[in-house]
């Protein structure tokens, strides 16, 4: 799938669960714990892959989006310190549902800053195959990913890479997972080269091209 498609489909997922979450009633508990632990990992892996493969492939291959990638960084750190504060809470606490309220607002303003001017950017320099194969290997991390918020473990790579795939283990608990973690690792920068490679051959042969051009003057 199309990295930001996949990414879009995410936020669109998140915000069906915030709308839930706000036309809960005052005393509707059960359901916002419900849908508090749905939001809680669903952000949780988003953040993830997004850390782990989207972010790291951007900064290196997409010309001036490295201001924009590292707001995007710390307005996830913002967001996993707010989700780990939630993990921890009772519904019925007082400061429960406007907690939830901030979250909610801050990660409606990272999405508009995404798709309003990352994506954009992103989608006009990277091509459909190198997107595509971005949003297949971030498709596959997704089932590896943490499940809950870990706001003081590194999200750049490598250390992300190795302590995202423990992390993402310990919360799921799961068997036969532990190889395609360990096999995640190196794919960053795996995509990074490829990508590299592909514009690097798309300029020798614009150049080609323009020196015929030269040539046959």
């Amino acid at each position: 799938m199309d990295a930001i498609t996949l990414l879009k489909d995410d936020h669109k997922s998140v915000e069906k669960l915030f709308k839930r979450f706000e036309k809960a009633g005052d005393r509707a508990y059960k359901e916002k714990a419900k849908v508090a632990d749905r939001i809680r990992e669903e952000l949780s892996v988003h953040a993830a892959i997004e850390e782990q493969l989207f972010y790291p492939v951007v900064r290196a291959t997409v010309d001036g989006a490295e201001d924009e990638t590292l707001e995007s960084l710390e307005e996830h750190h913002i967001v996993k310190w707010v989700l780990s504060e939630l993990d921890d809470m009772d519904p019925k606490d007082e400061r429960f549902t406007p907690k939830m309220t901030v979250l909610i607002e801050n990660v409606r303003h990272h999405v508009e800053e995404e798709e309003g001017e990352l994506f954009p950017k992103v989608r006009a320099q990277l091509g459909r195959k190198d997107l595509g194969a971005l949003g297949d290997a971030m498709e596959r991390a997704r089932g590896v990913a943490p499940t809950h918020p870990h706001p003081r473990a590194p999200d750049t790579p490598p250390a992300n890479l190795a302590v995202g795939a423990v992390a993402g283990l310990r919360d799921r608990v799961g068997d036969g997972v532990k190889g395609a973690a360990e096999g995640a690792v190196s794919t960053a920068q795996d995509l990074i080269d490829r990508i590299r490679e592909d514009a690097g051959a798309s300029l020798q042969k614009a150049g080609a091209r323009s020196g015929r051009k030269v040539a046959g003057k």
